[in-house]
């Protein structure tokens, strides 16, 4: 049974019982004035009625801006290698090229699964692998211009900041140039995955050759600036602390205020079982039910109004948790992916598919309106039996890129 949260006209009520620092957090919260990282990190301590009354602001804070539309994108994840040097701690995916499970995908393959998603109904695909030395450094250029050859209008959502990285320095070109050719060839935006915690300390010990704070955060911010938006994510539950994530919840919300080029905020716990980081170095076992209400419902509160849509990861939390959360400050319940490698060989049994018709259930089960969207946020059709969703929240950069293009 889902948690009966306080509606609006019980705030008053509900706040004269909570402590007076947590109160003065959410009064200032509910006036739309910045929280600190340090008020953000009090917050993800709180407890009891504390607790029940950040999810009751948060929640506030999304039926302000989003009002009580879910939405979801009908998308197919396509993992198109496994092989991976770099070996990170935290990943059980990817492989080295010898290991009897590593696998790469020809482009053929790669195609042909696009074209399947398409005739599923998707509008996009998701496409992310390992950093493959074997394959030629034109890859990602080549798998882009396949797929948009055969299938034009699929939205391409694709290669994370570390690919990037990899791509653009195989190829000797900077960064920037790198992005161009890849959009000039059909990317549509980028994953924001790789950013696991954006705070040196917690990098270093996840991974020594990774992608840096700084490299990861200059990279987003080129996409943003050559017009390729892109998700944010946050991995947790693992050597993290809560003054980490309040730091990486500020550092992205002043990307989005510089950028605009966000489209959603998506926490992904850590799944443990099959990693060394949790066998070998000593990570906790992933999020507590509460640490998952309180990123969701936290993030929402920081973020505010810079990134909008506070997205769920039902691969990570489950529908139940997942629900949960979109009662605690989240309004998108992400992708039906079809194909989904990256959580599950660390250790995720959730489930690898999500139709559309049990996302509208699932959504009308909390009273809310479901809508299907697009990478971007645009509608997508609408079930007649339900009250039309109105216009969906898009971030400034591609409000811009769409005025720009109306305009020509």
């Amino acid at each position: 049974m889902l948690m009966d949260l306080p509606q609006p006209h019980d705030l008053d009520h509900l706040f004269r019982r909570v402590s007076p620092a947590v109160g003065r957090i959410l009064d200032q919260a509910l006036a739309e004035r910045e929280i600190t990282p340090a008020q953000g990190e009090i917050l993800f301590h709180t407890q009891g009625l504390d607790l029940l009354a950040l999810l009751a602001v948060a929640d506030e804070l999304r039926r302000r801006t989003v009002g009580d539309v879910i939405t979801y994108v009908v998308t197919r994840n396509i993992n198109f290698t496994n092989v991976c040097y770099i070996g990170c701690r935290f990943c059980a995916f990817g492989k080295p090229a010898r290991d009897p499970d590593a696998y790469t995908l020809s482009l053929d393959e790669v195609v042909e699964r696009a074209r399947q998603a398409r005739a599923w109904g998707a509008t996009e695909v998701c496409l992310q692998g390992g950093l493959n030395p074997h394959q030629p450094p034109t890859i990602y250029e080549d798998i882009v211009r396949a797929i948009k050859t055969a299938v034009p209008e699929l939205h391409i959502h694709a290669f994370s900041p570390f690919e990037i990285w990899w791509g653009s320095r195989r190829l000797g070109i900077s960064e920037e140039a790198f992005l161009r050719r890849l959009k000039d060839a059909g990317l549509g935006s980028i994953p924001g995955t790789a950013a696991e915690i954006l705070v040196p300390e917690v990098r270093q010990r996840l991974t020594k050759n990774k992608l840096r704070r700084d490299d990861w955060v200059r990279i987003v911010r080129t996409a943003h600036r050559v017009g390729l938006p892109s998700t944010a994510t946050i991995m947790y539950g693992h050597i993290d602390q809560p003054r980490h994530w309040a730091e990486h919840l500020a550092l992205l919300r002043d990307i989005q205020r510089d950028t605009g080029g966000f489209t959603e905020f998506v926490p992904l716990g850590f799944i443990h079982e099959n990693t060394r980081l949790y066998r070998e170095d000593g990570a906790r076992p992933g999020p507590t039910g509460m640490e998952d209400l309180k990123m969701h419902a936290v993030a929402r509160l920081m973020l505010h109004p810079h990134i909008a849509n506070i997205q769920v990861s039902w691969v990570k939390l489950g529908y139940k948790m997942a629900q949960m959360c979109l009662n605690a400050g989240a309004n998108d319940f992400g992708g039906t992916l079809f194909e989904e490698s990256i959580s599950r060989a660390a250790g995720e049994t959730q489930g690898v598919h999500t139709t559309p018709d049990q996302f509208q259930r699932l959504i009308r089960d909390l009273g809310r309106v479901p809508q299907e969207r697009d990478t971007l946020y645009n509608p997508v059709g609408r079930d007649p039996s339900t009250p039309p969703a109105g216009p969906l929240w898009q971030p400034p950069l591609v409000r811009a890129m769409a005025s720009a293009h109306a305009a020509v």
